[in-house]
């Protein structure tokens, strides 16, 4: 059987929203990306954060003891209306005992390839890409 996710939306003022899950705290978003992050931005941590749970999971199997996990994402738009995402950028930086880049490497992958489902949702043409750093 199918599951539905739920959001919920609601105006504020001018393109001010808040919005999240039902019946947890909002969060503030902003149109003109001044009050709050805007939708676009949101759709970036969205994806960083999908992943971020995957590879705790994913690095916890590989028996790696995770101290910290820190992702700057960068999306690349259109010019022109609909000024869609075309490309996405992740720095994955990581630290931990028994953490190197090509466990790392490994998690990452499985996330964007198969875990991931905000990734998987995304449109087929936009160019996703990564790097690592071992701290």
């Amino acid at each position: 059987m199918p599951i539905t996710t739920h959001g919920v939306v609601r105006w504020r003022e001018q393109l001010v929203f808040e919005g999240g899950g039902p019946g947890k705290p909002p969060i503030l978003i902003d149109g003109d990306s001044r009050a709050g992050s805007s939708p676009v931005e949101l759709f970036l941590v969205a994806g960083a954060s999908c992943t971020a749970a995957d590879i705790v999971s994913i690095l916890e199997k590989m028996r790696v003891r995770l101290e910290s996990l820190d992702i700057a994402v960068a999306g690349t738009r259109r010019d022109e209306h609909p000024r869609r995402v075309t490309a996405i950028h992740y720095r994955f930086t990581v630290r931990g005992e028994g953490a190197d880049e090509t466990k790392v490497r490994r998690a990452v992958d499985l996330s964007l390839e198969k875990y991931c489902s905000v990734h998987a949702s995304l449109a087929t043409d936009i160019r996703i890409d990564y790097d690592v750093v071992i701290a």
